[in-house]
């Protein structure tokens, strides 16, 4: 009697166990087959990187991450070269709500049980990309130059002060993602390929000069080689992480967007337990609100994230937010850019 009385009471804490732990158990803690090996793909810095594994290894100390680090440009030709035999598990930066589904030959479809924690409008749009973080566009001015200059940059409108002419940089948005972000967000605010839009991109262009990168962009103002960047939040808040006392970020006054960046688990990858379980563990409150703890300059996407006290940031509601038409831009990115080339060469000669 006492035998089965204890297995009685063994089974009954087995299944309260199970019980407490709810539907999303195995989602939320794939421990069942996990592998003592992942490979990730990563196009994101040192610091970043950091912030997302420590977590991950202090869930799954078994588990030996490897990182392989390169251009969203590299990694991505890598996986599809791959594709009959992967190397990799997770693809880690270097994804946009720009792609849409252009990469789903290449990506398990695969969503973390956070979708619905996420801020909305940066859900999954393709069923394999999990977005964590936004690169929220901005402006990077150099407060030196612009008292010579006798001016107080708020907005888009101040940009085209003749003042401003040649001391303006941005990247080549054929090129350069947070280039491409400030011309998405220049279209959200005065209206998709709208006459406003093009009138507004014409006086600026006056004023613009083009840089060889994204981090060229902020990193001459603060130099002092340039009065304005058109930048994003993470690249002027690095140097100013750093130190940088003669620069400020400022949100143009007509309104801010962002691009989000996401991770995905790749497609017939060797570990994919373990490559699920980084994905989960990126997207929850937690890893979000680890994250910010060492990356000062970038929001997240998880609303029951926190950001870190020392962010560099100013509150989300702070700011004045619009609407941005991802799948439009995205449809007529090709179109966009022709024009811009085309006005660009006419108005520099």
């Amino acid at each position: 009697m006492k035998k089965l009385f204890a297995l009685l009471l063994a089974m009954i804490l087995v299944l309260s166990l199970a019980a407490c732990g709810g539907g999303d158990t195995e989602a939320d803690n794939p421990v069942d087959g996990m592998e003592t090996d992942l490979v990730v793909y990563a196009t994101i810095t040192e610091e970043q990187l950091d912030a997302w594994t420590s977590l991950f290894r202090e869930q799954y100390p078994d588990v030996n991450i490897e990182i392989v680090s390169g251009s969203a440009g590299e990694l991505l030709t890598r996986v599809t070269g791959e594709a009959a035999a992967p190397n990799g598990d997770v693809f880690l930066g270097g994804l946009s709500n720009t792609d849409g589904d252009k990469n789903a030959a290449l990506f398990e479809a695969y969503l973390t049980p956070y979708e619905d924690e996420l801020l909305e409008g940066y859900q999954s749009d393709n069923g394999f990309y999990s977005y964590n973080g936004l690169s929220t566009v901005c402006l990077c001015v150099n407060t030196d130059l612009e008292a010579e200059l006798g001016l107080n940059i708020q907005s888009y409108a101040d940009l085209l002060d003749p003042k401003l002419e040649g001391k303006i940089l941005m990247a080549d948005p054929n090129s350069s993602s947070s280039a491409w972000n400030n011309v998405c967000n220049l279209m959200s605010v005065y209206g998709l390929d709208s006459d406003e839009a093009w009138d507004y991109i014409g006086g600026l262009m006056k004023n613009v000069v083009i840089a060889s990168s994204s981090s060229a962009t902020f990193n001459s103002v603060v130099d002092g080689e340039y009065v304005v960047g058109l930048s994003y939040e993470n690249g002027v808040a690095t140097p100013l992480a750093n130190g940088a006392d003669n620069i400020r970020l400022v949100y143009p006054t007509e309104g801010v967007s962002a691009m989000s960046s996401g991770v995905a688990v790749i497609k017939d990858c060797p570990h994919p337990t373990a490559a699920k379980a980084f994905v989960d563990s990126i997207m929850s409150a937690e890893g979000q609100t680890r994250s910010a703890e060492g990356d000062l300059g970038t929001r997240f996407t998880n609303k029951n994230a926190t950001l870190s006290d020392d962010c560099l940031l100013p509150p989300t509601d702070s700011i004045n937010w619009v609407v941005r038409p991802v799948q439009e831009l995205r449809e007529q990115k090709a179109a966009i850019l022709e024009k811009w080339n085309a006005l660009y060469a006419d108005i520099k000669g």
